[in-house]
């Protein structure tokens, strides 16, 4: 079987004459090309050049070849001219899906960005608090609070820690304290809910005898974020949002067994479609860049 390289070699002497001026157009050494030539005869077992003093010219067969060859390059050519158009294709939709807690408070100004930097990519973003399939094509990239994400084919990176704990607001705290101990706890309202995560936040409210203490609940975990910014008691949010935000204070410290991450992901199928790489790359570094605030 002849070597692609070889029969480059092939066409750069049958069109320019000589192994020097083929070397020259290959840049590569002379004697490469020679070893190329005499590889391609090898191999295909024809006498394609006639070597004389003044160059190389083709024998009969060899112009017979050339037309064949010549296709070849033709046909790699416009594989290449068609895989640099697809890769410079960045355009058209990605999906994003993520809690829409997060997609309120951290992701508008880093979409704003993405907009600005590459205006032919659109991002339809989805607020679901249920995670999507992203192996059936529910969406293209998921931003994850997990331990361990879950699902067939998924690659990604985890971000920044994550765990969820309590908080409570600035205004909150100059008129009532920020409690700091269970019994401390015990003396301040609860804002329940959060859609999810109400199942893991009412079984901690119950282990610590705080669940009478719940005095409003929201469907999502926007409503807790709402209602803790409102002044109106103490809820469970997200530290890499929570944290981040200037009006809010953590009232305890997060559990120590919880191991809870911010993830971003997509399915490895999707991995190398020139939008979603794009879409992955520039949240992946403003997500990570913000972690390090």
């Amino acid at each position: 079987m002849y070597d692609w390289n070889d029969l480059k070699a092939f066409l750069a002497v049958a069109e320019t004459g000589s192994t020097l001026s083929a070397a020259q157009a290959m840049r590569v050494s002379q004697t490469t090309v020679a070893r190329r030539i005499a590889a391609l005869e090898e191999a295909t077992g024809l006498n394609l050049f006639e070597r004389r003093q003044a160059g190389y010219a083709l024998t009969p067969v060899g112009e017979a070849m050339l037309a064949s060859a010549l296709a070849v390059r033709e046909a790699a050519d416009r594989f290449g001219d068609a895989a640099g158009a697809r890769s410079r294709d960045a355009g058209g939709t990605v999906s994003v899906t993520t809690m829409e807690i997060f997609a309120v408070t951290v992701l508008p100004p880093i979409l704003r960005d993405l907009r600005a930097a590459h205006p032919g990519i659109h991002i339809h973003l989805d607020t679901s608090d249920e995670p999507r399939d992203l192996a059936a094509g529910a969406a293209d990239i998921a931003i994850r609070s997990a331990k361990q994400p879950t699902g067939a084919g998924l690659v990604g990176r985890r971000i920044a820690d994550n765990p969820w704990t309590l908080y409570c607001s600035r205004d909150y705290a100059d008129r009532h304290g920020i409690p700091h101990t269970r019994e401390q706890l015990a003396a301040h309202p609860f804002i329940g809910g959060g859609g999810y995560v109400w199942e893991p936040y009412q079984a901690w409210l119950r282990q610590h005898g705080l669940e009478d203490s719940v005095v409003m609940k929201y469907d999502t975990g926007t409503g807790l974020l709402a209602g803790v910014r409102s002044g109106m008691g103490l809820t469970i949010l997200p530290a890499f949002l929570a944290d981040r935000e200037p009006d809010l204070i953590r009232c305890i410290p997060p559990r120590a067994d919880d191991t809870s991450g911010l993830w971003l992901l997509t399915h490895e199928r999707l991995r190398h479609v020139p939008r979603v790489r794009i879409v992955l790359d520039f949240l992946a570094a403003e997500l990570t860049k913000l972690a390090r605030a």
